[in-house]
């Protein structure tokens, strides 16, 4: 036990202490999971020295990535981070396709960025051990920023086009804050505000950053409104842009924190910066001077509204708002980003193309981003139960899925779920969640991995909780772009990079566990970290080898693909044995086909793009009952199983326990791809045994129920993945199976195979059923997309006549944000426009603390919402730029599928099939 004397201790003093006491606590709830300590001997060792270094290190460590909407300049400002940091010599060019981040040969063809790219610098470079450690006793004493020392920067640059979403998805739930670049021209893009919804669910700290205000037309005054009144927020101005002599060219930033001018030499590389105090900046440029005090006042009363501190500050200075110390303002900002539910957006100005402005936004992402000590606490899913990190370690959370369990059991004692919490926690060494997997040409496979409890070691034995596979980890990297450099461990709150894993995928759960079994403890083996869902794909293609000798080698590479995009799906054709790849978008494919072919040199050929339909049954099937009874592998399989089958509204469906349309009593109730499985067992009288496991006496001694459920759940999918009339997979569709023992068992003839068989003949026969003359047949569903175009005032009655006429899409609003998702929103806060701070445009109409009414200017950007067939949103992006002169943009999500009519229907089936009806 530490003990600390303070003599004569100032209370600021006091709060400093208690500040790394919580910081040392919280590092111990990561790195030790059991609160006894002496459960893991690996960490037991560690002296209170080592746990404060480890908590330092933490400290200083930065996970953040780069968000914001296709050619916003995201990979242009990765660039110069990299450049600044010392980690390159050179700024690679997007046009030249020699950026670092963006190394896929069919990124540097196209110019975007496609995949999320991992990378890790120092920001400040690295100092002499002297200077670092004069720096660290001013940064105690509080009289330096965060910015003074060299902290360790992991950076996760994403893709912006909206057909690689999901992968954005997958990167953001390992970050603990973002740099949200806007383009200073366009402003607040539709697939910016998609971004930044997706952070909002993972509660991720973000600033922004207002790119490209050297360009004609810029508007750093437009964009700051429009991310109060588009993003929900109140933009604190950080920096407002500096243009020679009011209305000429941008030069530099005014820094509004430390109010001071920040000017860069013009075609220089940008470490050369001229500071100017507030005086200088009066006497060479009063307007701009004036506008900072504006500025700083601003930001102290905005600050003061959501941060009592500030408001104590700030009567110290004698309600002075330039008096406020630029430290005091930095701390208010960190404390306000930090916060549950807020609302306050740091933004910053720069031009990341000419060199402007990245030093100090990477001096914010250090001062004002948490760290992993301080981020939102992870939600995690073991048991199928959801929850917190810190409630799995704490044990609430598994004796919360202990008691969830003993009610399907009516057995399992709470007494015994307390008692069994404790060892499987201690079983628990470490868990991490692999975000991205690359086929490195030297080094093979690459599994990134951000740990958030405890460590991964070198030859651990790692389980995957999605795939139910273990496998060690004979290799551990920490990787600085194309460079490598080995290590022992990553501890939680680092990413780090596993090779030579031959199972692990995109989205898996790893986790290190105590013991040489093969499987960890259950529930543990159920443990997912940040679960996500994988949205249903709407575009396919046929994928063909060349010859049959080629087809092993296809295989692998579409496995590989997988294995790097789980939002890819393969599936082979029934009737024609098929290869088909289907995926999110068009341009999403197409990279899919470059890289299948190009990089993984597979010799194949790959159909045209087609659009994945669905098929639902329009009424209800008669009961139909099936048996098997053949030999599988010389040993004779008998089992039966009845099934219908209905309509189904996933929309109107409640999946409680209470829903009145599910029988009590099911056996199982699974939603797939939409539609909704019921499995049903009379008289299958299942008990509990001493350890609560659910038995029955009239199964064969070959089957369990989990079996039992298994089986027939995989045969009713097999049968719902092909219509009987369209050959498109099912949808919007219902299944009974009812699996009664005394009819449908047949002694120890009956086995899982026959089983699987039997609810899939069933199924099958049912929806064919249906088919029938006279019966109510199926019909052909389509997807119908969620479209988002920004266009400008002279275009938008052609988009809106186009879209509702020739192409049956249907307008939902104008220049409105409506939000497409159904999952429940957090809460919104209403920001008022004329109270949003923002600069005014050297080339607008002055406009500081008002809002903008609405011009009739050909040039105001317009918003379109409306949702519209996919078959006519393919090559949409080309007629768009033909309406509107090249200045449009749309994103598009899935929204649902929707029946068509008999016209449509059979136009499209027609098309199908060559014919042109």
């Amino acid at each position: 036990m530490v003990v600390a004397h303070f003599p004569r201790a100032s209370h600021q003093a006091m709060l400093q202490y208690h500040h790394a006491g919580a910081q040392l606590n919280n590092l111990r709830s990561l790195l030790v999971q059991s609160p006894r300590r002496s459960c893991f001997p690996q960490f037991s060792r560690f002296s209170t020295a080592t746990w404060k270094r480890q908590a330092e290190d933490l400290d200083r460590t930065r996970n953040i990535g780069i968000i914001a909407h296709i050619d916003a300049g995201k990979t242009t400002t990765t660039e110069r981070m990299l450049y600044y940091s010392g980690f390159t010599r050179r700024i690679g060019d997007v046009d030249e396709g020699s950026t670092v981040t963006d190394f896929l040969p069919a990124e540097r063809a196209r110019g975007i960025t496609i995949q999320s790219a991992a990378i890790t610098f120092h920001w400040p470079p690295a100092i002499t051990e002297e200077a670092k450690a004069l720096r660290l006793q001013e940064l105690e004493k509080k009289s330096l920023p965060k910015s003074a020392v060299s902290h360790t920067v992991n950076l996760i640059d994403t893709p912006g086009h909206a057909d690689f979403t999901f992968e954005v998805l997958r990167s953001l739930r390992i970050l603990d804050g973002a740099v949200c670049i806007l383009d200073g021209v366009a402003g607040v893009e539709a697939q910016t505000e998609q971004v930044w919804r997706q952070a909002s669910t993972y509660q991720i700290p973000r600033i922004v950053y207002v790119n490209k205000l050297d360009r004609d037309g810029a508007a750093f005054g437009r964009t700051v409104r429009e991310v109060g009144s588009r993003l929900g927020g109140w933009p604190a101005v950080c920096q407002i842009p500096w243009f020679e002599g009011g209305n000429g060219r941008f030069v530099g930033v005014a820094d509004v924190v430390s109010l001071r001018g920040l000017r860069w030499e013009e075609s220089g590389d940008g470490k050369s910066v001229k500071v100017l105090s507030l005086e200088q900046l009066g006497q060479e440029e009063g307007k701009l001077a004036q506008e900072l005090k504006c500025a700083r006042e601003v930001l102290v009363e905005l600050l003061s509204e959501h941060d009592e501190i500030m408001v104590e500050k700030f009567l110290e200075c004698e309600e002075n708002h330039l008096a406020v110390a630029p430290l005091d303002i930095i701390g208010s900002l960190r404390r306000c980003l930090l916060q549950q539910g807020n609302k306050i957006i740091p933004v910053f100005a720069g031009a990341s193309f000419r060199n402007m402005g990245v030093q100090p936004l990477l001096d914010a992402v250090v001062n004002l981003l948490p760290s992993p000590l301080e981020t939102a606490d992870p939600e995690v899913s073991i048991g199928g139960v959801k929850g917190s990190l810190r409630g799995l370690l704490s044990g609430d959370l598994l004796v919360e899925q202990s008691k969830k369990a003993s009610v399907k059991s009516k057995q399992k004692k709470r007494s015994s779920a307390h008692a069994e919490t404790g060892n499987v926690i201690e079983k628990l060494l470490g868990c991490g969640l692999a975000f991205k997997v690359v086929n490195d040409a030297k080094r093979g496979i690459l599994v990134y991995v951000r740990v958030y409890s405890g460590s991964l070691d070198r030859n651990c034995l790692l389980f995957n909780t999605n795939l139910h596979v273990s496998e060690r980890a004979p290799r551990l990297l920490k990787m600085y772009a194309n460079d490598a450099v080995e290590v022992d461990s990553i501890p939680a709150g680092h990413i780090g990079v596993v090779a030579g894993l031959k199972h692990a995928r995109t989205g898996d759960t790893l986790i290190s566990y105590a013991g040489n079994r093969a499987r960890p403890p259950e529930p543990l083996d159920t443990l997912q970290l940040r679960p996500i869902d994988v949205p249903p794909p709407v575009f396919f293609a046929s994928v063909e080898p060349h010859s049959l000798s080629e087809e092993k080698k296809l295989q692998e590479s579409l496995a590989l693909l997988l294995r790097e995009d789980p939002s890819l799906h393969v599936a082979v054709d029934e009737d024609s044995g098929q290869i088909l790849l289907s995926g999110m978008g068009e341009l999403h494919l197409e990279i899919a086909r470059d890289r299948l072919l190009n990089d993984l040199k597979a010799k194949a050929s790959m159909g045209p793009i087609e659009i994945g339909y669905r098929e639902s049954v329009l009424g209800q099937s008669e009961h139909v009952t099936k048996i098997i009874d053949r030999e599988v592998a010389g040993r004779k399989s008998k089992a039966g199983c009845t099934a219908v089958v209905e309509p189904f509204d996933p929309s109107t469906a409640t999946f409680e326990d209470n829903d009145s349309t599910i029988p009590q009593d099911a056996l199982l109730v699974e939603n797939h791809d939409g539609n909704q499985i019921i499995v049903l067992a009379p008289g299958l009288e299942i008990t509990s045994n001493r350890k609560g496991d659910e038995e029955s006496q009239f199964l064969p001694p070959t089957l369990d129920l989990d079996t039992v459920r298994t089986s027939l759940l995989n045969g009713c999918v097999a049968a719902l993945a092909r219509g009987p009339q369209f050959t498109f997979p099912m949808h919007n569709t219902r299944v009974t199976l009812t699996f009664d023992p005394s009819q449908h068992i047949f002694g120890n003839e009956t086995n899982s195979s026959a089983l699987a068989a039997a609810a899939r003949l069933a199924t099958v026969s049912a929806l064919k059923d249906l088919c029938k003359p006279g019966g109510p047949g199926t019909s052909l569903m389509e997807p119908v997309m969620n479209v988002v175009i920004s266009v400008d005032e002279h275009s938008l009655g052609a988009v809106v006549h186009d879209i509702s006429s020739s192409r049956g899409g249907h307008i939902i609003s104008l220049d409105e944000d409506h939000v497409f998702s159904s999952q429940p929103q957090e809460e919104e806060v209403s920001i008022d426009p004329s109270k949003i701070y923002a600069p005014p445009d050297p080339f607008g109409t002055p406009s500081s603390g008002a809002a903008v009414s609405a011009t009739t200017s050909t040039n105001q950007a317009r918003t379109i919402t409306a949702k519209v067939p996919l078959k006519e949103m393919v090559g949409y992006l080309k007629h768009l730029r033909s309406l509107t002169a090249g200045r449009g943009t749309f994103v598009m999500s899935i929204d649902r599928y929707e029946n068509m009519s008999g016209q449509r229907q059979k136009a499209i089936l027609g098309e199908l099939r060559g014919l042109y009806l």
